[in-house]
């Protein structure tokens, strides 16, 4: 029997037909989940030790900040811990996502190269392996809110949707990020200080509430804004957000991710050529 023979042909208006694309990305979700699971035993996730810093990661992560605000800036307000802990632990998802979705198709060259599957797989795999990590921070965070002694109540499951709305941006990010590397290498290295820049601009150090008048464009220009300030309102305070700061950030998340999958499919023909 003859070896199946794969046959390249240009994209009509630069994208593949999309229905059989999902198909067949849909089809490779076992590939994709031990894709992800190889990554982390190559960070050693797979050990104990490993499994154990995925929780002791964020809980010194928590120290750090908790001597920051509480023992050096000598505040009792404790609510502020929590806030600060909160929305950092989420930022990290995000963060993570950027990180390993920045190199995820030039790090795969040898498997672009030889075998023909969906490469928006790569990125994909990097937001999974992101949100592995985060999950031990929700207990993380849960165990610090109740020892403070902050309020459980059922708003907090407004907690789920904006959580659904921070995967869609990171898989969006990582998406986009991950073919403008195949172009342009040197993204890679300047992506530690956009994340650290983007991280002082978000309402992590600080609430939205306390923004000088003169600072409140921030809400309108970072897409990580509204996103923050509605999951600290549902999770810190256990109210419900504010219905137009969930709509926007689910506009950013929307937007951004289609923006990056066009980017993505109608340029990934050209992948094994540029890597």
């Amino acid at each position: 029997m003859s070896t199946p023979l794969q046959v390249y042909e240009p994209f009509k208006a630069g994208l593949p037909k999309l229905g059989k694309y999902w198909k067949s990305l849909w089809s490779r979700r076992t590939f994709i989940a031990e894709h992800s699971k190889s990554e982390l035993r190559e960070q050693h996730y797979d050990s104990v030790f490993g499994q154990m810093w995925l929780v002791i990661n964020p809980l010194l992560l928590s120290g750090v900040y908790f001597i920051l605000i509480v023992i050096i800036g000598g505040t009792t307000d404790t609510t502020r811990y929590v806030h600060l802990t909160g929305t950092l632990f989420l930022f990290y998802l995000v963060s993570n996502s950027l990180s390993s979705g920045v190199k995820s198709v030039t790090s795969g060259q040898r498997l672009i190269l030889n075998t023909a599957f969906p490469r928006i797989m790569l990125p994909l795999s990097s937001v999974v392996i992101a949100l592995f990590k985060f999950l031990p921070t929700v207990i993380v965070f849960i165990v610090i809110k109740a020892v403070v002694g902050s309020p459980f109540t059922i708003q907090m499951l407004w907690a789920l949707p904006i959580l659904l709305i921070t995967i869609l941006l990171a898989l969006g990010l990582a998406i986009t990020i991950s073919c403008i590397n195949v172009y342009f290498r040197d993204i890679a290295s300047f992506l530690p200080y956009a994340t650290r820049t983007l991280l002082y601009l978000s309402p992590i150090l600080y609430e939205a509430s306390t923004l000088k008048p003169g600072l409140l464009f921030l809400e309108y220009v970072n897409p990580l804004f509204p996103i923050l300030d509605s999951w600290s309102s549902a999770l810190v305070y256990g109210q419900s957000p504010e219905i137009s700061s969930v709509l926007a950030g689910l506009g950013w998340a929307t937007g951004i991710f289609f923006f990056g999958t066009y980017f993505f499919l109608s340029r990934e023909r050209e992948f094994a050529v540029r890597l």
